[in-house]
């Protein structure tokens, strides 16, 4: 029988050589991840009567979403969650400052092709990327992994995503994104499982490829994938090599590396050439251009020229969709020997400190500070709310983040756009919405 990515991926972690769609199956995930709900998810496993995780080696928890604590209140659960990680034994843990959970994961080489992560974070489908079958999950179903090491899921539908030919310049993976959940629906996808393909998926950077499963959450995905290719294979076959020589003291050699690149194929999946799915949209990169979310929804789509001159108060380049090194570059690309303008805030948070240090070494903050943008800790800033950026009342935002609904960034009364990096960085020095070659 064919099967599609969703189905291999489920097949395998529940131990059964295939499954159907719809089928429930009880899956063992290789990684559970959480962040700073850490602390809320062990109150619930406590109440299961239990003193110890029974896979505390599969736990990966990072501190990032209120980095550094705003308040006694996050202060404390931080502290809850450093206690609860000595108790248990759990290697896999990240401080403050380290960065976003599925940048600091994908980073460290803790996800690989062909597994199953589950996570109490809504864009854990980050990790389709590298061929990886992500999916957030509640509170009180990790509570339920941490008790058993298994879950029921459902094995969702599928569908193809085709994008052909090179983006335009201008043209980034997070217009495409925006083009889809636009055209399609936020809830078009709703607990569908997503496959991309095409030759312009192919020649997208991996930082690129990045952001197309991490903006399907906001297309109701169960989870998204692109498959993965020898450039995944070499990225994640040098840091998991490098993760675990560093540790016996000793440089890591080729051979290792090469070992380790075959080992990686040997476990990525791919679906099948004549897999059902439930629906197939193709898309001609040369038909994108620059695109926006405007208030209050990601697939209330606009072109940037028809949003272009709206006043912003404030301009937010980050998070976990983003907020990497290629992100940053193209911003200070269009910032460089610029200045924000008056009136108008630029808050540049990486997503990682891996991230930041590269931006040192290379001058990058060094320009965006010079242009008059503000510096944060590596984490997921004001996304949330949480702090770090939150506007006022009656003020805009346009953002590179993934999410505008009303009072996502913690007001209420307050607008956010979603845009790429590059007209994030122009909007913030023309103090109006724009693309790089309105300045």
């Amino acid at each position: 029988m064919s099967q599609t990515f969703a189905q291999k991926v489920l097949a395998r972690a529940a131990g059964l050589d295939s499954v159907e769609v719809g089928q429930v199956v009880d899956a063992r995930p290789d990684v559970v991840l959480s962040h700073d709900n850490t602390a809320d998810i062990r109150r619930t496993w406590l109440e299961f009567g239990q003193s110890r995780v029974v896979i505390p080696h599969k736990l990966a928890i990072t501190l990032d979403h209120a980095v550094p604590a705003p308040t006694t209140k996050h202060a404390q659960n931080h502290a809850e969650i450093r206690l609860f990680v000595a108790e248990q034994g759990i290697r896999h843990f990240w401080e403050v400052g380290r960065g976003i959970c599925h940048q600091v994961l994908s980073e460290e080489a803790i996800v690989l092709p062909g597994q199953l992560i589950l996570g109490a974070d809504s864009h854990t489908p980050h990790f389709g990327w590298m061929g990886a079958c992500g999916a957030g999950i509640g509170r009180t179903e990790v509570a339920t992994l941490w008790a058993t090491g298994e879950l029921w899921l459902r094995v969702p539908e599928s569908m193809r995503i085709v994008l052909e030919g090179a983006l335009p310049p201008g043209v980034t993976a997070k217009d495409f994104a925006l083009r889809i959940i636009g055209d399609l629906g936020a809830d078009g996808g709703l607990y569908a499982s997503v496959e991309f393909s095409g030759s312009g998926i192919e020649a997208m950077s991996l930082e690129s490829r990045m952001v197309l499963p991490n903006m399907m959450a906001e297309f109701g995905v169960k989870t998204a994938y692109i498959a993965p290719d020898e450039k995944v294979f070499a990225y994640l076959a040098a840091r998991s090599a490098r993760r675990q020589t560093a540790d016996r003291g000793r440089t890591v050699t080729e051979e290792e590396i090469a070992i380790r690149i075959s080992q990686l194929a040997a476990n990525a999946i791919y679906p099948d050439a004549d897999a059902s799915y439930i629906a197939q949209h193709i898309y001609s990169a040369a038909d994108l251009e620059p695109y926006v979310a405007c208030p209050h929804s990601v697939d209330k789509l606009a072109t940037l020229s028809q949003v272009a001159g709206i006043r912003v108060q404030q301009a937010f380049l980050g998070t976990c969709t983003n907020g990497r090194l290629e992100d940053i570059a193209a911003a200070v690309e269009v910032i460089r020997d610029k200045q924000v303008a008056a009136g108008t805030r630029f808050l540049v948070i990486p997503a990682s400190r891996e991230v930041l240090q590269d931006a040192l070494r290379l001058g990058y903050i060094e320009a965006l500070v010079e242009a008059g943008a503000h510096i944060g800790t590596p984490g997921c800033g004001p996304c949330m709310g949480n702090h770090m950026g939150v506007p006022a009342p009656g003020e805009v935002t346009i953002s590179s983040a993934n999410r505008n609904f009303q009072g996502r960034m913690g007001t209420r009364d307050a607008e956010v756009y979603l845009a790429s990096p590059a007209v994030v960085a122009a909007s913030a020095v023309a103090g109006v919405i724009c693309g790089p070659g309105d300045i």
